[in-house]
Parts: structure tokens; C-alpha cells; sequence
């Protein structure tokens, strides 16, 4: 009887120690599968889960400047008399624009560009004074060929950062295959202008912060107060010159047109040969007066006053104020809030008191 129990002493331990075996085997195996498990969500997150893993979607960025961008503002002077309508070019890559009469019942646009690499700018005409103080809310570098004695001597005055170009013949080319008088042939481009920036020694950077304010999200203007459909603008300049837009409610711009006495005409690249639009508008007023016998005008820049923000096919009044001529100008909706304006181009057209603008 002991003999017996002995062997069935010893036949239980050694199955005692087979089965620890097994479960220190199984112990091992499962460590191993669950490494390799993690090994491979880790290599492959696409793997099949029970947890699905959730991305923030990207926060959407401003299209028309990088605002974290300091370097500055280049403001250009360009030639819009109807003789060059159809060669301008480079307007399409300005994200500002001011439009203002000049003598001759013509009117001048300044551009302003920023971070941009543009092969053709132009063509360039003179500075007038009141463009200066335009120029200098944006903190821009300044380009113009020749200007006004009372420009010229602001400029000085200001200390305006500027290029002449009649002062600067490695500033510009004469592009004398378009058939048109000399006056009206000079471009430039942004290379040759940061050539000249950095031979005057000029200020590259800024920490200014732009004019408008800028969304991202798409504005409405159609729920607020004093709110009109704005579909077609007309602005008069003179009784020879007025600038249009269209509203293209597909893609949500304004297509620009330019106008004569008899006739209006889309504004048009001399490049791309597209029309030329805008995705905000501001329109206001300002007192306008002929100076001397050649028809040269001053404005009253500073100040206050009303006018209108257009954009996405509605127009609401707004008011607007600026305090000195370097001063930036504040536009404001008429409860007092500051405007924000869509993401894309402006134009700011800048009319006499005593012309017409009309708004439907």
C-alpha cells in the first residue's frame, strides 16, 4: 500500500509540474502577442481597433495675408488713365486697393502687395499728396514714377521710404511693344523693387498690423441693420470717369468694369486677360477741390464721415475716421463695432463729395 502511494505522490507532481509549464508557456505567449499587438497599432494606426481614433479638423487660415507675416507693405502708384486700360497688370495680386480722382477727370489706383513675387507691376505712374497718407497707414514702401511739387515735397517732409523711378532707371523697363506713349510703358517687379529697398537702406520689417480686419468665416451682411441689396455699384469720379461692379453670386466677388462718358468697360489684366474683381468693397466720400491751372485736386484725408461695406451681394452704412495722415483709418459698422471683412481683395474707392454713387 505505500509503494502505491507513492507512485500516485509522484505521478500528481508531475503533472502538478506539466501544468505549470503550460500556463508559464501561455503566460510567455501572451505576453509576446500582446507586445507584438501594441508593436503594430503603433506602426500601423490604420490597423483595425474596437476605438476609432478622431483627428481635429484643421483650423481653417486667412487666405488673402499671412498676418503672422512681418514683413512690410508695398504700395505701388499706378497709371489708370483709359489709354492703359486692358495692359495694367499685376492688380489681381494686390489684396488692397485705393481708387482717387486726379486732374483731367481721371483717377489713380494704388496697390499694395504684400509677400508676393510678381514679374510685372504696372504701369507706373506720379504720386499725388493724398495717396501719401494712404500709403503710409498701410507702412508701405512706397513706388512712383515722379509726383507733384506738393507730393514731392510731402514725401521729404513725411519721410516717406520711397522709390522714384525717375530717380531709379534699375528700378523699371519701358515696354514699348504695347504702341503707347512713353509715359504710359513703365514696369517693374517685385525683384527690382527689393533691390532698390535694400540700396536706399530701407526698413524691411514691420510690426504694424494691417488696415482691415479680417474673418476667416464668411460675413453676412444681410441681417443687419440697414442692410440693401447690393448687386450692381455704380461710383462716380468725374463726368468722364466712373468705376462698376457686378455681383457674380457664383463665386462671390464683384466684377470690376471702368467707365468712360460713353462707354464702360471690364477692367482687364494686359496678362492673364481675366476681369479684374474684388471680394470687399468700402465706398465713401471725402471733400474734393481743384488747386491750380493744371487741374491737380486735394482731398481732406483725415477726419470723418460715413460710406458703405459691400461684399457677398449686400451693402451696410458704415462710418469711417482717421486721425492724422499716418494714422490708420477705422471703419466701423454704426453700432460702433469695428468691420471685419471677408477673406480676399479690397478695393476702397474714394470719391469726391459731389458725385453719385448708387447701390442696388
Amino acid at each position: 500500500m505505500m509503494a502505491k502511494v507513492g507512485k500516485k505522490k509522484n505521478k500528481n507532481k508531475v503533472i502538478l509540474i506539466v501544468t505549470l509549464v503550460l500556463i508559464g508557456l501561455a503566460l510567455l505567449l501572451g505576453a509576446f502577442l500582446v507586445q507584438k499587438l501594441s508593436h503594430t497599432k503603433q506602426n500601423n494606426p490604420e490597423s483595425n481597433s474596437n476605438e476609432e481614433v478622431k483627428e481635429e479638423a484643421p483650423k481653417p487660415q486667412l487666405k488673402i495675408i499671412n498676418p503672422d507675416s512681418n514683413s512690410r507693405n508695398i504700395a505701388v502708384m499706378y497709371n489708370n488713365i483709359s489709354t492703359v486700360w486692358g495692359y495694367q497688370s499685376g492688380l489681381e495680386d494686390a489684396y488692397l486697393v485705393y481708387e482717387m480722382l486726379v486732374e483731367g477727370g481721371y483717377t489713380r489706383l494704388m496697390a499694395i502687395f504684400k509677400d508676393k513675387k510678381l514679374d510685372r507691376i504696372g504701369s507706373i505712374r506720379s504720386s499725388r499728396p493724398y495717396f501719401l497718407d494712404f500709403a503710409l497707414e498701410n507702412d508701405a514702401l512706397y513706388v512712383h514714377f515722379g509726383a507733384s511739387d506738393q507730393a514731392l515735397s510731402d514725401i521729404k517732409k513725411l519721410d516717406v521710404n520711397n522709390i522714384n523711378l525717375m530717380n531709379y532707371n534699375a528700378g523699371y523697363w519701358r515696354d514699348r511693344s504695347l504702341g503707347l506713349a512713353t509715359e504710359h510703358t513703365a514696369f517693374t517687379s517685385t525683384d527690382r523693387l527689393e533691390t532698390g529697398f535694400k540700396k536706399y537702406g530701407y526698413r524691411l520689417t514691420t510690426t504694424s498690423k494691417p488696415v482691415l480686419n479680417y474673418s476667416v468665416d464668411e460675413i453676412d451682411l444681410s441681417t443687419m441693420p440697414g442692410a440693401i441689396s447690393a448687386t450692381s455699384i455704380f461710383i462716380d469720379y468725374s463726368a468722364s470717369r466712373n468705376t462698376s461692379y457686378i455681383y457674380d453670386s457664383v463665386n462671390k466677388v464683384y466684377l470690376r468694369s471702368q467707365g468712360t462718358a460713353k462707354k464702360s468697360y471690364q477692367h482687364i489684366d494686359g496678362v492673364t486677360k481675366k476681369q479684374y474683381t474684388a471680394k470687399n468693397i468700402i465706398t465713401y466720400k471725402l471733400a474734393t477741390k481743384t488747386i491750380d491751372k493744371k487741374g491737380r485736386q486735394q482731398m481732406d484725408t483725415f477726419g470723418g464721415g460715413s460710406g458703405y461695406f459691400i461684399t457677398n451681394g449686400y451693402a451696410v452704412p458704415i462710418s469711417w475716421e482717421k486721425n492724422s495722415r499716418s494714422s490708420k483709418t477705422i471703419y466701423r459698422y454704426m453700432n460702433g463695432k469695428e468691420i471685419e471683412v471677408n477673406d480676399g481683395n479690397t478695393y476702397i474707392q474714394i470719391q469726391p463729395s459731389t458725385e453719385e454713387l448708387v447701390i442696388k
